[in-house]
């Protein structure tokens, strides 16, 4: 199938139990419509209606609660931050923490409160405990923290940047527990966290904010100036507390090349966690500012990938509409920003990647709910281990990756659960900081308006 490039392609490589809710009756066929409930309680989908079986609500079960299980189990008991990764088989990890990953385990955390699987005084307790210790403890220039951080010292590890986008996403799983704990101190903390930013300084000058920034070197050459997982770090930064982001900024970046592959048309980036980052907190259902529909783009990006996927079937053994999923992860010779569809399909060499359909869950539940179980049927044990899938596997040459990679975890185990409940929607769009951010922005509510809950959209074949 063709790719139609709308724009030139600008290259770049992406930073990167009681249930109460029921289904609603009587919606449009063209979609179904999850109506979220305000209790802390799980919740459960009306037989008839639901866009899941109970096999695969089963799936989704295991699958959630073996992610969980990694940030459990590789988050510091002493500081509470989260190694970047981990043997996909629970042995020991020996790599640093990530400061993203320690975003996506606050949330994590929540997300087993609220099923059931860990206590709240567990909740809580971690949640303090890696507040306070990046609060008190771990470097930072300008609020802005080091990507990859000694897990016991809170020290700057490998040369790494204080980075942008990685402080962004510790920071909404920071603004999640905040709202979902609703605790004084987590809330002063969080606070406090927040407030320090300075936003204007890593503008560096200019219209859209650096990448981060180095002692030995100052600023990073590259800019969040193009479309990618973006949305959510420059929100932030138009809501926050002081040193806000001008509302210039979220107009200078580029919302380009627009792409249409097959029956879809969307804003290209290839790996497809460009599409989901910002939608695992920040609920774009409904809503759009004066450039784009998010929500729907990602919806666009997500299938055209299958069908993109599909029509390699020839060149890779197992692609097809029911096993597909290419984003950022490890391979063979190392770890890839890869993607599709794209220009350059050399790039890729078979291998898939499981948190590509996982992350993309509420955008087309039964395409993505498919390709994940035709994984672990035809990947077998091999890929399927103590939290879950693992990275990537190649099913053309045999090649299985031996670790889990937090983020992509984290991913799977967010739009999972806002997939089934809009549970971590519901709680993170109540905080002021973020519904400032998106006024600022400019977004205005669609017409017809979504109702508050899960909106499954009605997807191709």
């Amino acid at each position: 199938m063709k790719l139609e490039t709308h724009i030139p392609f600008h290259p770049r490589i992406p930073a990167c139990g009681h249930r109460v809710v029921r289904w609603l009756a009587g919606l449009l066929t063209a979609c179904v419509v999850l109506i979220s409930a305000q209790s802390p309680e799980p919740a459960s989908l009306d037989r008839k209606a639901r866009p899941t079986t109970d096999a695969d609500e089963a799936f989704l079960e295991d699958l959630q609660a073996r992610a969980l299980l990694f940030f459990l189990e590789h988050s510091d008991p002493q500081t509470g931050l989260t190694r970047d990764r981990a043997p996909a088989d629970g042995a020991r990890s020996q790599s640093p923490a990530s400061i993203a990953a320690t975003g996506f385990a606050l949330t994590a955390w929540c997300i087993g409160d609220y099923r059931g699987w860990i206590s709240h005084e567990e909740t809580l307790a971690r949640t303090l405990k890696a507040l306070r210790f990046i609060h008190d403890e771990v470097d930072h220039e300008r609020g802005w923290i080091y990507h990859y951080i000694n897990v016991q010292t809170g020290r700057r590890m490998w040369c790494s940047e204080a980075s942008t986008i990685d402080t962004a996403l510790f920071l909404k799983g920071a603004l999640m527990a905040r709202e979902y704990l609703n605790d004084p101190e987590v809330t002063r903390l969080v606070n406090a966290i927040y407030a320090r930013i300075d936003w204007s300084w890593a503008l560096n000058g200019g219209s859209t904010l650096t990448h981060g920034w180095r002692p030995e070197t100052g600023f990073l050459k590259y800019r969040w100036d193009s479309y990618s997982e973006l949305l959510g770090m420059y929100l932030l930064g138009l809501g926050a507390p002081s040193n806000a982001l001008p509302a210039e900024s979220w107009n200078a970046w580029k919302r380009t090349p627009v792409v249409t592959y097959g029956s879809h048309t969307f804003i290209q980036c290839a790996p497809l966690f460009t599409h989901q980052f910002a939608h695992a907190w920040f609920d774009f259902r409904g809503r759009r500012d004066d450039h784009a529909d998010y929500w729907r783009n990602s919806v666009d990006a997500t299938l055209a990938q299958r069908e993109w996927c599909a029509d390699n079937a020839a060149t890779f053994a197992h692609w097809s509409r029911n096993m597909w999923g290419v984003t950022a992860s490890d391979s063979a010779r190392g770890y890839v920003a890869w993607g599709g569809p794209q220009e350059s399909p050399t790039k890729i060499d078979g291998t898939l990647v499981p948190c590509a359909p996982a992350g993309s869950l509420p955008f087309a539940p039964r395409e993505c709910l498919k390709a994940l179980q035709e994984m672990r049927k035809i990947g077998g044990p091999g890929i399927w281990q103590r939290y879950g899938f693992v990275d990537a596997f190649n099913p053309t040459t045999g090649w299985i990756a031996k670790d889990v990679i937090a983020i992509d975890v984290g991913i799977s185990l967010l739009m999972a659960e806002n997939m089934r409940s809009g549970f971590v929607w519901r709680y993170f769009m109540r905080a002021p900081e973020v519904n400032r951010g998106m006024a600022v922005a400019g977004f205005r509510d669609l017409k017809p308006v979504y109702p508050v809950g899960l909106k499954v959209v009605a997807a191709g074949n």
